[in-house]
């Protein structure tokens, strides 16, 4: 299993889209970001987050906690899953900056640290065999999400993609975390390029990744097929 990770705006989902298009051996599983932004009440999860970031910091990180860990239990044994995000990101990303900036209560930490340990650690959960970094300049990803103007994130700041940039970094380049809970490969792939409307960027992004996941899967089947076509 693999996992594509990056900064709101750095472009997870257009990449994925075009994997699906262009690799079609491997089994792509979206972030449900639709079950979040489901409207109740007259706001949706994530929108609620964004208004009112401390009363909801928890509510949202366990919801997609659950959400996460759900997607993970579906995925067949015999498969090659590339997957958005992860309960890995959640927690060193965003769970951690919600904690780190007093949106969620100490106790509230805890608890949700607990589910993290515990679902980790289990035999069922399947592990990663490497993460996909889209590594993006916090201002690219800003005018990235400014331009496709989602109603649920018209309220998130350039400050707030600062800081989950830098837990990004923290996580996956420097890994500066002291209690890292996998020591799965990093690629690191730079997503400031415009890779949807660039074909040749975008097939040396596809074989860069296509060789991580054969490396990093060590086995004797190999993932790598033919590349991709312009």
């Amino acid at each position: 299993m693999f996992l594509i990770e990056g900064n709101i705006g750095a472009g997870k989902s257009t990449f994925l889209q075009l994997i699906k298009a262009k690799l079609p051996h491997l089994d792509v599983i979206f972030e449900p970001v639709n079950v979040w932004q489901t409207a109740e009440h007259g706001k949706s999860l994530l929108q609620n987050f964004y208004t009112d970031t401390n009363r909801w910091a928890y509510t949202m990180e366990s919801f997609t906690l659950i959400n996460r860990t759900f997607e993970n239990s579906k995925i067949a044994l015999n498969s090659h899953p590339i997957a958005e995000r992860s309960i890995y990101s959640g927690y060193y990303c965003f769970a951690k900056n919600s904690y780190q900036n007093g949106f969620m209560t100490r106790l509230e930490w805890n608890i949700y640290e607990q589910w993290f340990n515990f679902l980790t650690s289990h035999s069922s959960y399947r592990k990663p065999n490497g993460f996909i970094y889209l590594r993006t300049r916090p201002q690219i990803a800003y005018e990235r999400i400014i331009k496709r103007s989602r109603l649920a994130e018209n309220l998130i700041s350039l400050d707030y993609i600062n800081q989950i940039h830098q837990r990004h970094e923290d996580f996956l380049v420097t890994k500066s975390q002291k209690e890292l809970h996998t020591n799965a490969p990093v690629l690191i792939l730079d997503a400031d390029v415009d890779f949807e409307s660039n074909p040749k960027e975008l097939v040396k992004m596809l074989n860069q990744l296509q060789l991580f996941m054969t490396d990093a899967s060590q086995n004797t089947q190999s993932l790598v097929h033919p590349a991709p076509t312009l």
